[in-house]
């Protein structure tokens, strides 16, 4: 693909990889750095995007790439010299209401929070086919193919990772 034809990707999926960027991180700075640095090794790789062959799930897996990557570097870096890790709350997209009532929309806010929260808490092996699904809207082929691993293992992780966020919000929902 030309360099000319980048544009034409970023206008087409860079809200979907957008959206992937910021749910893989759970922090919208972070999440920020991710598709910019997604964006950049997409200029460098052009050569190698095919517009035929999905070009969305190549960007997917770009910055599913990056995104472990640095996680790998991090968890280096904590093992040789450990650095307090500043928390920082996950600015919260806002939410589709359904109606005007604010209780509805502070539930519904609450609702969204506890699921990005349990997600969050999922082993990268879950969590990554679950962003790659519900967040960028990719089959179990195409994650299957973009991870390197059988499509039956795509699914079972998902339905693991489904089971495991059923048993946590159930209990989340049941304490409230």
């Amino acid at each position: 693909m030309e360099l000319a034809g980048l544009e034409q990707l970023v206008e087409q999926y860079g809200n979907v990889v957008y959206a992937f960027c910021n749910q893989l991180t759970g922090s919208r700075q972070e999440g920020e750095e991710l598709y910019q640095e997604t964006f950049l090794k997409a200029v460098e790789l052009h050569r190698q995007i095919d517009g035929t062959q999905n070009p969305k799930g190549f960007l997917i897996a770009v910055a599913a790439r990056l995104w472990r990557n640095r996680r790998r570097k991090y968890a280096w870096r904590q093992r040789i010299a450990p650095v307090e890790q500043l928390t920082e709350q996950a600015e919260q997209q806002p939410a589709q209401a359904y109606s005007d009532n604010p209780e509805e929309l502070a539930l519904q806010r609450e609702q969204q929070q506890l699921v990005r929260q349990a997600v969050s808490e999922l082993p990268d092996k879950w969590k990554l086919p679950v962003y790659m699904h519900y967040t960028a809207g990719l089959s179990i082929e195409e994650i299957a193919s973009l991870l390197h691993i059988p499509a039956g293992t795509v699914k079972s992780r998902l339905y693991k990772a489904r089971s495991v966020l059923k048993e946590k919000l159930e209990v989340s929902w049941h304490e409230q």
